[in-house]
């Protein structure tokens, strides 16, 4: 096997693919890794797909000039937001100032990269997205519009915003944003994580990871009018994700992992914000500005800005200075998920106590067990299904129980959750889950 850059390492940025004259290459997912194959039968040795990638070049990146956190003015725009809507704010000003705004979508069961030309339009962007996308073929389209005098903002991961500044020759209508990534998982991740539940990617109508509902965050899709949601807290692949479990295997040597960026504007959560809580939930935006494009961009837009400690902020962001460790439990979750055990039988190999604990979490939300918490609508679904052989006021007695003992907040602290899994199955509940 032939690959553009060193085995392992592809970022699937995909601009060699739109680079190649005789589309000679092709982006092998292997779930753990990306890889870009040439087809050594149609190759003309060019080299142009090694000239383009990314890791075969040093990357020039560029310090911080400026660096604030703040949030859109508009509150609708920052509500529907993942975090503080200072992208979408950005966007939508970016358009009415006679531009197109690039990024990625999701569409009919793909990640992939779009073009809005309406304000209306940028509602498709908006959200955090944890997993990977396909920018294959979007550079292709952004030249062509450069070339006709447009002016375009492209907003995507730092490997992104490097191709398309490569393959457009950073021209001078090009504007960019990259945003603080983690790491990205394949989509077959995903599209394992639904299948324990019935679902399959492609027939998925809409996603969002993070969607704030009384300034909780929630794991949110619709599937044929129905809708599948639940608290991010209690969420398995929102947890792998954190846990750097499932990211390709490019991201643990991520080259634009530290605070010189490859974008005009750098965007992310303000982590670490000593703003008032009633703000924090409301969602905080972290915004760092690289050169004076960036600039032009944030004085067009109706912002809130305010001070925010650089050092606390690349603290509380390790994607600033380091990529994200690989954990230990990486190489044993592949190893399962690969023997047929799906996602839920796997999770609960990896890590097993917060496996328990999220199916706690899950239990007493359902049995609105906590205050001020809304339970899933009759009209939803959530495929944590518990069948009952007791009543829920049984339930519920049990797990007051545990209360009244103390024993509860103390138990879930420390992970320790077999007293409460086996109260709970002593009293005849089974779990389908």
């Amino acid at each position: 096997m032939t690959t553009v850059c060193e085995k392992g390492k592809c970022t699937g940025c995909m601009e060699c693919i739109d680079i190649c004259p005789k589309k000679a290459i092709k982006v092998i997912d292997s779930w753990q890794e990306y890889n870009a194959v040439i087809d050594t039968e149609q190759c003309i040795q060019c080299n142009a797909c090694h000239n383009a990638c990314q890791n075969n070049v040093k990357q020039i990146l560029t310090k911080p000039i400026y660096w604030k956190q703040g949030w859109a003015q508009d509150n609708c725009i920052r509500m529907r937001s993942s975090s503080g809507g200072v992208a979408a704010a950005i966007e939508r000003a970016f358009i009415k100032n006679g531009g197109i705004v690039c990024s990625c979508t999701f569409n009919f069961g793909k990640f992939e990269f779009d073009f809005a030309e309406s304000e209306d339009e940028v509602s498709k962007f908006t959200g955090s997205k944890y997993v990977k996308s396909n920018p294959g073929g979007i550079y292709k389209k952004i030249s062509e519009k450069l070339k006709l005098g447009r002016k375009v903002l492209f907003v995507g991961l730092p490997c992104q915003v490097t191709a398309v500044r490569h393959y457009t020759r950073n021209h001078q209508n090009l504007y960019t944003i990259d945003l603080i990534c983690h790491g990205t998982p394949s989509p077959q991740i995903l599209d394992s994580f639904l299948s324990d539940y019935g679902i399959r990617l492609t027939e998925v109508q809409s996603i969002r990871f993070r969607e704030k509902n009384n300034f909780k965050n929630n794991f949110k899709l619709e599937q044929n009018g129905k809708r599948f949601t639940v608290p991010t807290i209690m969420d398995n692949y929102l947890m792998t994700f954190l846990n750097a479990t499932t990211y390709t295997e490019n991201c643990y040597q991520c080259q634009y992992a530290r605070i010189e960026r490859s974008g005009d504007i750098t965007l992310g959560d303000s982590w670490g914000s000593d703003l008032e809580k009633s703000i924090q939930d409301k969602g905080v935006s972290l915004v760092l500005c690289q050169n004076e494009k960036g600039k032009e961009l944030i004085n067009q837009t109706d912002l809130t800005l305010v001070d925010v400690d650089l050092k606390k902020a690349i603290e509380y962001n390790h994607q600033l200075y380091q990529p994200s460790q690989k954990p230990k439990q990486r190489e044993v979750f592949f190893k399962e998920i690969r023997k047929g055990y799906g996602f839920k039988k796997t999770i609960k190999r990896c890590y097993t106590k917060k496996y328990l604990k999220n199916i706690v979490k899950t239990l007493l939300y359902k049995m609105k067990f906590r205050g001020g918490v809304k339970p899933l609508s009759d009209d939803c679904y959530y495929a944590y299904k518990w069948q009952y052989r007791l009543n829920v006021s049984k339930i519920k007695e049990v797990c007051l129980q545990l209360c009244s003992e103390n024993k509860f907040e103390k138990t879930v602290k420390c992970f320790v959750l077999h007293k409460l899994k086996y109260s709970v199955l002593k009293s005849g509940i089974r779990l389908a889950c």
